[in-house]
């Protein structure tokens, strides 16, 4: 039997729904105030997750708690969108730099510089797309109002791809440049592609206000045995730190790693545990 759905509630009602369930609400105004400004659908349905059992909250549990989840996540998710924001960036660089001098200005629609013929079609689609799109922006619009058939080189198409278009023509590329590739980030093309392709979902799931706390990750990346050996799960948000750290500029992951543990000192209740941290989290996290 499918469920059916149900009618809209007041937030008045809302309110008394959740201390039926065992919530406690010691300030219903402050209650009603939050959920006038953030949706019972993504406060309440997406966060108290690991805080009910048979269907009710577990004893003690308060909106205040709720509130608190919900505010780690956001704060998480700003520290983690612009760490990946500068590897983001820095990719775009090397991949410009190494594809550019070494086929040329055009290399990306040359399909002999591909494994298969079919995934860089996707990608010029996705890119054609993005092109489209941006076709006002002033670099555009210069190439194709000023330059001999109005076409986009690598280094400027490159800047209005998505991170998810640029991590599957990184996949799709020959091994030998994916290595070249990979090594400027201190790791090997078989973790890194599947790292990109992991900074690529996450930095969507920040960008678009997703939840990590508490979420099993679809597209899991590939971990070094040193961290398969300390039982991490790989479909967890740290799963994804820890590889950002290998990849991470210096200076950008000190920074990342001094606001990190800030935070969590700060929500000093979270279960670190819901975002797949281990008991020596510090110490792998560390740069």
């Amino acid at each position: 039997m499918k469920k059916i759905h149900q009618e809209p509630i007041s937030i008045e009602n809302q309110v008394k729904n959740l201390i039926d369930l065992g919530l406690l609400v010691e300030d219903k105004t402050y209650a009603k105030k939050i959920l006038g400004r953030i949706s019972y659908y993504r406060l309440i349905k997406a966060y108290s997750i690991t805080l009910k059992k048979d269907g009710r909250y577990i004893s003690g549990i308060s909106f205040e708690d709720i509130v608190s989840l919900y505010k780690f996540d956001r704060e998480l998710r700003q520290l983690i969108f612009e760490t990946i924001e500068h590897i983001e960036v820095s990719l775009r660089a090397v991949i410009t730099n190494y594809f550019s001098l070494r086929y040329g200005n055009f290399s990306y629609k040359d399909m002999n510089n591909f494994e298969k013929q079919k995934e860089q079609e996707r990608v010029l689609e996705e890119l054609a797309r993005e092109v489209k799109r941006n076709r006002r922006s002033p670099f555009i619009k210069n190439f194709k109002d000023n330059y001999e058939g109005g076409e986009i080189p690598l280094y400027a198409v490159i800047e209005v791809a998505s991170f998810g278009t640029l991590s599957k023509m990184y996949k799709n590329m020959k091994n030998e440049d994916k290595s070249k590739i990979a090594k400027v980030f201190h790791t090997d093309y078989h973790y890194f592609e599947s790292w990109i392709e992991n900074f690529a979902y996450i930095r969507n799931i920040c960008a678009h206000y997703g939840r990590l706390y508490g979420a099993k990750l679809t597209k899991s990346p590939k971990l070094y045995k040193e961290y398969l050996k300390n039982n991490i799960s790989n479909n967890t948000i740290f799963a994804t730190l820890v590889n950002l750290r290998i990849v991470s500029e210096e200076e950008n992951y000190k920074k990342f790693y001094h606001d990190l543990t800030e935070l969590i000192a700060r929500y000093e209740n979270i279960e670190l545990r819901h975002v797949g941290f281990i008991e020596n989290w510090k110490e792998l996290l560390k740069p």
